[in-house]
């Protein structure tokens, strides 16, 4: 109804994706700009069209593809997971095995991907299940430092299997997004190189973003729906409260064995993308740092839910391109002068001598951009936990119910 959105007269109607005409037309608009945004005419985005921004965009939409992951294991299950990096790796090695090109002591494939991008996230369900009933019989604290022995235990094995890595420090070259039917010279889809698609000519980095755009919806959509499931209600009863839903008859060690898969399936295709994306990834890539920006972006974004998910995916990754950037504009003002020179002489170090609180070179005192950023992560986890458990999603949530109340706001 109109005047009553929150008036369901039925529980089709209460489940629906988008239940009110307010959220239809509001993914409407978002999704027309996400696909014209590369056309850079939109009045005040156009600097998002540049391919340096699409880049940052690109790697924030396959993150999101593996954070919806750790959000159905995290935020629905309410399985604590360190160790996502392991099987983003394990996801990344089994595109390079099933398609990447053998020579130089490598195995390689050279399949297609409708073959590796599929395998690459059956692979990682597959670990995943087998590690799971280890994980499973603990639960809380104990679990997170489980899962984290999966990334040192990873991190040794990616460096030690040179066949498949290339080896600790090297890496090797992994396949492209390049669409063919099997092994043809000429691919269906050219992701990796400007040309035209379906008439119209795009840059690379424009045809990969919209690709990884249109997975992404794909598997935002599946998370969305997994939720309003019988398996996504049970997910969430052993979240709430394990031996209560197990004494109502929901089978608690299938369904974490089940939420295991599911996040590691998602991860191995999130690692998979991730790296036929970058091109060049070395074993010790898939680190604890990465384990922990997953862990930031649901935890920053909003546990649970999936549009918390893409939020938290979204700042968490432009987070280190907008430092950067407002480095650099300090630095520029602390050596330029101007009425914020004072502010630049004292945040930027310029040199040995010099003393700043970040340093935009590899000597003298000050933080580097890593470390700022590390910094920013811990705080953010911190401030969010302490004071909007909800995350990013919680924010907008009480923006809304404050414009929906207005002028009445008690």
């Amino acid at each position: 109804m109109r005047t009553r959105p929150l008036l369901y007269t039925s529980y089709e109607a209460e489940q629906a994706i988008l239940p009110t005409w307010s959220q239809r037309i509001a993914i409407a608009i978002l999704l027309g700009i996400a696909v014209v945004l590369p056309a850079e005419f939109i009045p005040g985005l156009r600097w998002l069209g540049a391919d340096d921004w699409l880049d940052v965009l690109i790697r924030a939409m396959i993150f999101g593809i593996g954070a919806l992951g750790l959000n159905i294991l995290t935020g629905l299950a309410g399985q604590v997971s360190l160790g996502h990096a392991f099987f983003v790796g394990l996801g990344a090695y089994t595109a390079a095995v099933l398609g990447g090109t053998a020579g130089r002591g490598l195995w390689g494939l050279d399949l297609p991907i409708w073959i590796w991008l599929p395998a690459a996230g059956v692979v990682a369900a597959v670990v995943g299940i087998i590690v799971a009933p280890t994980a499973v019989r603990v639960r809380g604290l104990y679990l997170a430092f489980v899962t984290l022995g999966l990334v040192f235990i990873g991190e040794h094995i990616f460096r030690a299997a040179a066949p498949i890595t290339g080896g600790g420090a090297i890496g090797r070259r992994f396949p492209s997004l390049d669409v063919k039917l099997w092994k043809e010279e000429e691919s269906l889809v050219a992701l990796s190189s400007d040309g035209p698609w379906f008439g119209i000519e795009l840059t690379s980095e424009t045809k990969t973003y919209l690709f990884l755009l249109a997975l992404l919806i794909v598997f935002a959509v599946t998370t969305k729906n997994l939720t309003r499931t019988r398996v996504g209600r049970a997910f969430m009863s052993i979240r709430d409260r394990d031996i209560a839903a197990e004494v109502m008859g929901v089978a608690e060690t299938r369904n974490k064995l089940l939420a295991f898969a599911l996040s590691s399936f998602y991860a191995g295709i999130a690692g998979a993308l991730l790296a036929s994306f970058i091109g060049t990834m070395i074993p010790e890539s898939f680190n604890l740092f990465m384990s922990i920006q997953f862990i930031a972006i649901v935890l920053i974004g909003g546990a649970g839910t999936v549009a918390g998910t893409l939020f938290g995916t979204f700042f968490v990754l432009t987070l280190p391109r907008l430092v950067r950037d407002a480095t650099d504009w300090l630095s520029d003002t602390a050596s330029g002068g101007g009425a914020l020179q004072w502010l630049g002489d004292f945040l930027i170090t310029s040199g040995p001598g010099d003393f700043g609180l970040v340093s935009t070179q590899a000597v003298g005192p000050g933080l580097s951009i890593f470390q700022i950023n590390v910094i920013l992560y811990g705080l953010l986890i911190i401030g969010f936990l302490i004071f909007e458990p909800l995350g990013l999603f919680g924010i907008w949530i009480k923006i809304r119910n404050y414009w929906k109340g207005w002028p009445f706001t008690y």
